[in-house]
C-alpha cells in the first residue's frame, strides 16, 4: 500500500522549482533583481525594531526622570537626550520607508515581469502540443476540459496581488475562486508576486531571528522551541490545499467541458427543449466542486486557526519567561523587547508564508502544472509538427492497403476494418461504397494518418506512410468532408486556409469552380463575409462550396472526397460535382458517396460490407456480381416514375458554368497575399467599448441571501478576528508598565497577561474556523449559484444571440468560467476581510484616542495617504480589466475552435498558423500585463512605506507629549501599538482592492446577462397552449433578415401555405432561404415582417416550448452529445424512459465522433421521432446515409409522417418528389408550388432542376 500511494503522489503535482522551467536569462536576471529587493524589503522591519527597542529604552528611562523637579541639572539630562535621540530616529524611520518604497515596487514588479514572460511560453507551447497531439488523444480527452485549463480570467491573469506583510490576514481563498484560475494561470500565481512576498516574509523572519537570538538567546530558543507545531500545521494546511485543489481542477473542467459541448449545440438543445436537463447536468459538476471547496474551507480554517493558537501561546510563554530573565538580570526590558519583537516578527512572516493563501497558491500552481506540463511533454506517436520523416521528391500519388485491421483507441473492443487491402493507382478514381459504419470514412482517416492500423501497412507510392514526414503526406492532400468545418473568420480567410500563398485570384478561380462565386458576390461584404462560429451565417450549400473551394487551392495529388456534394441542391451539384471531376483529373481520388450516381464513374468501385473489402471493379463489372454489395445498393437506389417524356436539357448551360481547371492551376503561383482584412476587423473589435450597467453592491449581497446566516456567523467571527489584534496591542503594552511595578505585582500580572495570550489564541481558532467554515459555505454557494444562473441565461438567450461572434462558444465558456467566481471579490471571503480590517481598525483607533487623542490625530493624518495607495491599485486594475479581459477571449475563442475542429485543422495541416494566430493574441494582454506591474509595483511599495513614514513622525511628536507630561510612555506605546495593527488593517483592506476591482466589473457583465431579457424567450410561460394540435402552417408575406447580417434580406415577401398532414418539400438553391423556413417556424428566429402561423394562430403567440415540443427536427449535419446512444436518443422526450439494449449505452464520443455519419444521422432521426411530434421538420434527413440505409430510414420516415404535417428539404429530388406539394423558392420567395407532375409540366424552376439531375445521372 505505501509503495502504491509513492506512486499516485507524483500524480498530483510538480515540484516547485519545475515551474521555472522555461525561465530565460531574462526571467532570471528578473528573479534575481526581485529576489534582492525582496530581500531588502524583508529585512527592513528587523532593522526598524533594533531603533524600536532603542526607543523603548530611552522612553522608559526619561519615565524613571519625568516626575523629578525640573530644576534639579540630573534631571535635565534625559530631556535634552530624548529630544536628540528621537529625532534622531525618526530620521532613520524616515529612511527606511524610502528603501521600502524602492524594494517593494521593484520586488512586485520584477517578480510579475517574469511571471507573465513565462507563462505566455506555457500558454504558447501548450496550444503548440494540443495543436501536435494525435487524434486519438483528443477521442480520450474532453476538448472542453482542455480549453477550460487553458482559459484566461480578465484582470485576474496578471495581477491578483496581496499586500501580505499585514498582520490577521485572514483571507482564504475558497474553492471558488480557485477555480475561476485556469490551471494555466495558476501556474502564474505560484511564480509570481507571490514568490516576492514569501521571500520577504522568509528574510524577515530570519532577520527577525537572528536580531532576537543577539539580544537574548534563551529567550529567543525558548520561542523557537515551540516553531515544530507551528511548520507542522503550515505542512498540513498545504498538503489539504493541494489535495482539495486538484479535486477542484477536475470538477471544473468537468463543468466547463459540459458548457462548451451545450453552447457550441445550441440549436439543438433550444429545438429539442433541452436547456432545463443541460442546466441540470451542469449544476451537478457544480454541485460536486462546491462540496469539495467547503470542506476546503473548513479544514483551511481550522489549519489557520491553529496556527494563531500555538502563535499567541508562545507569546504568552514568551513574555512569561521574558520576566523571569529580567528578574534574574540577565537580560534589560529594552532587550527582552528587542528579542522578543525579534522572535515575534519572525514566527509571524514564517506564518505569513503559509498565510494570505501562498500554500494555496504554490499547492495549486504544483497540482495545475502536473496536467499542463504532461500535456505539453506528451510526445504523440503522430506527430503533425515534427520534422522527421522521409519527403520524397516527387509524388505520383499510389495508395495501397495490405491487409489492415484497425480499432479505434476509445473503443477498443470493435474492430472496424479487418484485413483490408486495395489499391487506388496513381491519376485513378475509386470509391468506397456500403452501409454506414463499415469503414469507408475509416480508410480516408487513415490515408492522411490520423490514426495508424493495428496490423497491415497503408503505403503511398509503394512506401509506408509510418515513415513519411505528417505535414508533408497531408500538404498533398485535399479534403473535403461530409459535414463541412468552417472557421469564424471571413470567406476568403476560410479559403486560405487551404494553402498558405494562395492569391485573390485564385480564391476567385476556386469558387467558381465550386459554384460559390455567384452567392459571394451577391453577400454585401463579399469575400470579407464573416462565416459565423462553424459557418452558422451559411447554409449548409454554402459551407459545403467554400470547403471544397479550399481543397480545392491546395492543388494536392491525392483527392479524398467524404460526400463532397450531400449538402448541395441539384443544380449546384451537377455543377460542383463536374468541377470535382475535373479537379481529379491526373489525381489519385478516393470517393465516398451514398449517392451511387455520383460514383459510378469511378475508376474502380470498392464495396465494403462490415469492414472488410468484400469486391472490386469498375460500375458495369460490379453490376454483373449476382447479390453483389454493389448491385443490391443500386438497385435500392435506382430511380422510379420519372416521367420519360422529359426533354433532355442542353449541358451547353451547364458547361458555360465551369471553367477549364487546366487554366485554373495554370494561375498557382508561390505569392504572399496582401489580404489584412482579419487585423481590420481585429483592431476594430478592439475598439468596442462594452457599456456595462453601474455596480450594485446590494444586488451582489442578495445573490447571497439564502446563506445569511452563515454570512452573519462569518461576519461575527471576522469582528472577532479583527479585534484580536488590537487587544493583542492593549494586553502587550500592560505588559510593558507591569514591569515598572512591585516585584509581587508584576510576577502576578504577567502571569495573568501571559494566560490571556493563551485564551486569545483559543479565540483566534475558534474564530477563524467559523470564519472560514461560514464564508466558504456562503461563497461556494454564490459561485455555484451565480454560475448556474449565468449558464442557465446563456440558454435563454435567442439564436440570434450566439450569431454575435463576441458570443462564441470560446467567449462565452470564459466568461461563465470566470465572472461568477470573481464576483467573490466583493463578497463572501473578501468581505470578511474587510469587516475583519474594519473591525481592527475601529478597536485600534478607539484605543487609539482613549489613551492620546493628540498623538492619534497625528497618526489619522496619515490615513488618507494610506486610502490614496489603494485607491491607486484599484483604478489602476479596473482601467485595464475589460480591455485585458476582450484580449484574452480572443485567444480563448482561437483555443476553443481549433479544439472543437481538431480533424480540419490537422488535415488542412493549418497547425502552425493558429499557432501563429495564437501567440499573436497574447501580444497586447501581455503589453497591458507589464504596463500594470510597473503601475501596481509602485502603489504597493508607497502603501507599505507610508507605515515607517507615520512611525517617524508619531515617534517624535509622542516624545514630545511625554516631555510636556501630557501623556505617560505606557500610553504612549498603547497609542503606537495600535497604529501598527490599525495601520496593519488598512493596508489588508488595500490588499482588497484588485480583487474588489476584478468583481466590480465581473458582477456588473453577469447582472448585464441575467437581466438581458431576449426577444425569444424560451422561460416566458405567457401564451397559448392549445389542447390540440392539427399541424396547419401558414408563412405569410415573410420577410426576414439574420441579426447579425441586417444588410443581406434572406426572406423577400416568402409565402406559402401548409395543411394539416400534409408533406411539404421545400427545394432551391442553397442560400434561397428554405433552412430559414424551419428555424422561423422553430422560433429560433422571428419574421421581420409578416407571419408564421399554426392552425391559424400566430407563432408569436404561443407559449414557446409548447410550440417545440410539437416538433421534431432532423438536420442535416445532425450535432450528437457526448454521452451514450441511449441518452442521445432520450433527448428527444424527457417523459420517456424505455428500456434499452446495454449496446445502446456505447458512448458517441464528442460531437458524435465514434459514429459515421450516417449512424449519427439516423440516431439523430430516432431522437427526433421519439418525441412523436404533430410536425416533423426534416433538412436533409437522409443525405448522409448510404442507399440501403436510406431506404430503410426513408421507409420508417414515410411512416412517421402519417398523420403528421411533414416539412422536407432535400437537394437530392428522388426524395422529394412524392411529397404532396412542392416549393420551390427562388430568391426568398415561392415561386412555384404543386405536385411533382404539376411542376413538371409547367416546365419553370423546378423542371429545370428535377432536368438538371437527370443530365447528372
Amino acid at each position: 500500500k505505501k509503495s502504491a500511494k509513492e506512486k499516485k503522489e507524483p500524480e498530483k503535482a510538480v515540484g516547485y522549482l519545475q515551474l521555472y522551467r522555461y525561465a530565460d536569462k531574462v526571467d532570471y536576471l528578473f528573479i534575481l533583481l526581485g529576489t534582492i529587493a525582496a530581500t531588502i524589503h524583508g529585512v527592513a522591519m528587523p532593522v526598524m525594531f533594533i531603533f524600536f527597542g532603542e526607543l523603548t529604552t530611552t522612553f522608559v528611562d526619561f519615565g524613571k526622570y519625568g516626575p523629578c523637579n525640573f530644576n534639579y541639572t540630573v534631571c535635565l539630562a534625559p530631556a535634552l537626550d530624548l529630544n536628540a535621540s528621537i529625532s534622531r530616529y525618526a530620521i532613520y524611520f524616515s529612511a527606511i520607508a524610502v528603501v521600502v518604497w524602492v524594494s517593494g515596487w521593484w520586488q512586485i514588479t520584477f517578480w510579475m515581469l517574469q511571471a507573465v514572460r513565462q507563462v505566455r511560453k506555457i500558454r504558447i507551447l501548450f496550444f503548440k502540443s494540443i495543436l501536435r497531439q494525435d487524434i486519438s488523444f483528443f477521442d480520450l480527452n474532453s476538448a472542453g476540459e482542455l480549453n477550460t485549463r487553458l482559459a484566461d480570467v480578465e484582470s485576474q491573469v496578471v495581477l491578483k496581488l496581496s499586500t501580505c506583510i499585514q498582520a490577521g490576514f485572514f483571507n482564504l481563498i475558497t474553492q471558488s475562486i480557485f477555480v475561476s484560475h485556469s490551471d494555466i494561470t495558476k501556474i502564474q500565481d505560484g511564480i509570481s508576486d507571490k514568490v516576492s512576498m514569501g521571500i520577504m516574509n522568509v528574510t524577515r523572519a530570519i532577520g527577525s531571528i537572528i536580531i532576537g537570538f543577539v539580544y537574548s538567546a534563551k529567550l529567543s530558543a525558548v520561542i523557537l522551541a515551540v516553531s515544530p507545531l507551528l511548520v507542522a500545521s503550515a505542512g498540513i494546511l498545504f498538503k489539504v490545499t493541494s489535495l482539495f485543489t486538484k479535486k477542484e481542477l477536475d470538477a471544473y473542467a468537468k463543468a466547463g467541458a459540459v458548457a462548451e459541448e451545450v453552447l457550441s449545440s445550441i440549436r439543438t438543445v433550444v429545438a429539442f427543449d433541452g436547456q432545463a436537463k443541460e442546466s441540470e447536468r451542469y449544476n451537478k459538476n457544480l454541485n460536486e466542486a462546491r462540496t469539495v471547496g467547503i470542506k476546503k474551507g473548513f479544514v483551511g480554517g481550522l489549519s489557520i486557526g491553529a496556527l494563531f493558537f500555538i502563535m499567541f501561546s508562545t507569546y504568552g510563554l514568551a513574555f512569561w519567561y521574558g520576566s523571569t530573565l529580567i528578574r534574574t538580570g540577565e537580560i534589560s526590558v529594552g532587550n527582552m523587547l528587542t528579542a522578543f519583537f525579534g522572535v515575534l516578527i519572525g514566527a509571524f512572516s514564517l506564518g505569513q508564508v503559509s498565510k494570505n493563501h501562498n500554500v494555496e497558491y504554490f499547492s495549486g500552481a504544483q497540482a495545475a502544472a502536473f496536467k499542463v506540463f504532461e500535456i505539453i511533454d506528451r510526445t504523440p506517436e503522430i506527430d503533425s509538427m515534427s520534422d522527421a520523416g522521409h519527403k520524397p521528391d516527387q509524388v505520383k500519388g499510389q495508395i495501397e492497403f495490405k491487409n489492415v485491421d484497425f480499432t479505434y483507441p476509445s473503443r477498443k473492443d470493435v474492430q472496424i476494418l479487418h484485413g483490408v487491402s486495395f489499391v487506388a493507382e496513381s491519376g485513378k478514381s475509386v470509391a468506397l461504397c456500403g452501409q454506414s459504419g463499415c469503414g469507408k470514412s475509416t480508410c480516408v482517416q487513415l490515408i492522411q494518418r490520423f490514426y495508424d492500423p493495428q496490423d497491415g501497412v497503408v503505403e503511398l507510392d509503394g512506401i509506408d506512410i509510418r515513415t513519411l514526414n505528417v505535414r508533408w503526406l497531408r500538404e498533398h492532400i485535399g479534403v473535403v468532408s461530409q459535414e463541412p468545418i468552417l472557421f469564424d473568420t471571413t470567406i476568403a480567410e476560410n479559403i486560405r486556409y487551404g494553402r498558405d500563398d494562395v492569391t485573390d485570384d485564385e480564391i476567385k478561380e476556386a469558387t467558381k469552380q465550386s459554384n460559390a462565386y455567384d452567392f459571394i458576390m451577391r453577400l454585401p461584404n463579399k469575400f470579407e463575409t464573416m462565416v459565423g462560429e462553424g459557418g452558422a451565417q451559411m447554409s449548409g450549400g454554402q459551407k459545403q462550396r467554400i470547403a471544397i473551394a479550399r481543397a480545392i487551392v491546395r492543388d494536392p495529388k491525392i483527392m479524398l472526397l467524404d460526400e463532397a456534394t450531400s449538402a448541395l441542391d441539384t443544380e449546384s451539384e451537377a455543377v460542383v460535382q463536374a468541377a470535382l471531376e475535373k479537379a481529379s483529373q491526373g489525381r489519385t481520388t478516393l470517393l465516398i458517396a451514398h449517392r451511387l450516381s455520383t460514383i459510378r464513374n469511378s475508376d474502380k468501385i470498392i464495396g465494403f460490407h462490415e469492414g472488410r473489402s468484400m469486391e472490386q471493379g469498375s460500375h458495369e463489372e460490379l453490376l454483373k456480381v449476382e447479390n453483389g454489395i454493389y448491385q443490391n445498393l443500386v438497385h435500392m437506389q435506382s430511380y422510379k416514375n420519372f416521367d420519360d417524356k422529359i426533354g433532355a436539357r442542353s449541358e451547353l448551360d451547364l458547361r458555360k458554368k465551369l471553367l477549364s481547371f487546366q487554366c485554373y492551376t495554370s494561375m498557382f503561383r508561390r505569392t504572399v497575399t496582401s489580404g489584412k482584412s482579419d487585423d481590420e476587423i481585429k483592431e476594430e473589435e478592439e475598439e468596442e467599448q462594452e457599456e456595462l450597467p453601474d455596480f450594485s453592491f446590494t444586488r451582489v449581497v442578495g445573490m447571497n441571501k439564502p446563506e445569511t446566516l452563515y454570512i452573519l456567523l462569518g461576519c461575527l467571527a471576522a469582528a472577532v478576528n479583527g479585534g484580536i489584534q488590537p487587544v493583542f496591542a492593549i494586553l502587550f503594552s500592560e505588559i510593558l508598565g507591569a514591569f515598572g511595578g512591585p516585584i509581587a505585582e508584576q510576577d502576578r500580572l504577567i502571569t495573568l497577561y501571559s494566560l490571556l495570550f493563551v485564551a486569545i489564541g483559543a479565540t483566534a481558532l475558534v474564530a477563524n474556523v467559523v470564519q472560514a467554515s461560514s464564508f466558504a459555505k456562503s461563497g461556494e454557494e454564490l459561485t455555484s449559484r451565480l454560475r448556474a444562473m449565468g449558464f442557465k441565461a446563456m440558454l435563454r438567450q435567442e439564436i440570434g444571440y450566439f450569431d454575435d461572434h463576441f458570443n462564441s462558444t470560446g467567449a462565452l465558456t470564459t466568461r461563465l468560467a470566470t465572472d461568477a467566481s470573481k464576483v467573490q471579490g466583493c463578497t463572501g471571503v473578501r468581505a470578511g476581510t474587510m469587516i475583519q480590517s474594519v473591525c481592527a481598525l475601529g478597536v485600534a483607533l478607539g484605543i487609539a484616542f482613549a489613551y492620546g487623542w493628540q498623538l492619534t490625530l497625528l497618526t489619522l493624518a496619515f490615513v488618507p495617504f494610506m486610502a490614496i495607495a489603494g485607491m491607486l491599485q484599484m483604478k489602476v486594475l479596473t482601467g485595464q480589466a475589460g480591455a485585458e479581459s476582450k484580449a484574452f477571449e480572443e485567444a480563448g475563442s482561437i483555443a476553443t475552435e481549433v479544439t472543437l475542429n481538431v480533424r480540419t485543422v490537422a488535415s488542412l495541416t493549418r497547425e502552425t498558423m493558429f499557432y501563429e494566430k495564437y501567440r499573436d493574441a497574447l501580444i497586447l494582454p501581455q503589453k497591458k500585463s507589464v504596463r500594470k506591474a510597473h503601475v501596481y509595483g509602485i502603489t504597493f511599495g508607497f502603501s507599505q512605506c507610508i507605515v515607517f513614514f507615520a512611525y517617524a513622525a508619531t515617534f517624535r511628536f509622542g516624545a514630545w507629549l511625554v516631555e510636556e507630561n501630557l501623556m505617560t510612555f505606557n500610553n504612549v506605546f498603547k497609542v503606537l501599538m495600535a497604529v501598527i495593527f490599525g495601520a496593519f488593517a488598512v493596508g489588508q483592506t488595500s490588499s482588497f482592492a484588485p480583487d474588489y476591482a476584478a468583481a466590480k466589473i465581473a458582477a456588473t457583465r453577469l447582472f448585464k446577462l441575467l437581466d438581458k431579457v431576449p426577444t425569444i424567450d424560451s422561460e416566458n410561460k405567457s401564451g397559448d397552449k392549445p389542447k390540440t394540435t392539427e399541424g396547419n402552417v401558414d408563412f405569410n408575406s415573410i420577410k426576414f433578415f439574420y441579426p447579425t447580417r441586417p444588410d443581406v434580406q434572406v426572406l423577400k415577401g416568402l409565402t406559402n401555405a401548409i395543411k394539416q398532414g400534409q408533406t411539404v418539400a421545400l427545394v432551391g438553391q442553397s442560400g434561397c432561404g428554405k433552412s430559414t423556413c424551419i428555424q422561423l417556424l422553430e422560433r429560433f428566429y422571428d419574421p421581420v415582417e409578416g407571419t408564421v402561423s399554426l392552425d391559424g394562430k400566430n407563432t408569436q403567440e404561443l407559449q414557446i416550448t409548447w410550440l417545440r415540443s410539437q416538433m421534431g427536427i432532423v438536420s442535416q449535419e445532425p450535432v450528437l452529445f457526448d454521452r451514450s446512444i441511449a441518452d442521445n436518443i432520450r433527448y428527444g422526450d424527457n417523459s420517456r424512459h424505455a428500456s434499452l439494449d446495454e449496446k445502446y449505452e456505447t458512448n458517441v464520443g464528442a460531437k458524435g465522433a465514434q459514429l459515421s455519419g450516417g449512424q449519427k444521422q439516423r440516431v439523430a432521426i430516432a431522437r427526433a421521432l421519439l418525441r412523436n411530434p404533430k410536425i416533423l421538420l426534416l433538412d436533409e434527413a437522409t443525405s448522409a446515409l448510404d442507399a440501403e440505409s436510406e431506404k430503410i430510414v426513408q421507409d420508417a420516415l414515410d411512416a412517421a409522417r402519417a398523420g403528421r404535417t411533414c416539412i422536407v428539404i432535400a437537394h437530392r429530388l428522388s426524395t422529394v418528389k412524392n411529397a404532396d406539394v412542392i416549393a420551390v423558392i427562388e430568391n426568398g420567395v415561392v415561386v412555384e408550388t404543386g405536385t411533382h407532375n404539376e411542376l413538371l409540366a409547367i416546365k419553370g424552376s423546378y423542371f429545370s432542376l428535377v432536368n438538371a439531375q437527370l443530365h447528372k445521372k
